[in-house]
């Protein structure tokens, strides 16, 4: 059951690469592959295709986030907004 794993994993952390997935929950890239599309099928997440380059080769990924969901703040003091006139 590695769906539950991965779509907890991006409730999380928000936007991520299948890649990054992948090492944080310690599974193969394949299985979070598999799950990431199942979830894709049931519209929890959105999906797309990424190509990035390291050292002058490519690396193609997979970048996704859950659909309308929204991580809370974080801790801590944030910058009071100043009013508009």
């Amino acid at each position: 059951m590695t769906t539950p794993k991965v779509l907890d994993h991006l409730k999380k952390h928000g936007q991520l690469l299948d890649l990054e997935i992948a090492n944080a929950i310690k599974l193969p890239l394949a299985e979070v592959r598999a799950a990431l599309s199942e979830l894709s099928a049931q519209q929890e997440i959105s999906m797309c295709s990424v190509t990035s380059f390291k050292n002058g080769k490519p690396v193609e990924a997979i970048q996704c986030r859950i659909f309308g969901y929204f991580p809370k703040p974080a801790p801590g003091r944030k910058p009071a907004s100043k009013p508009v006139e």
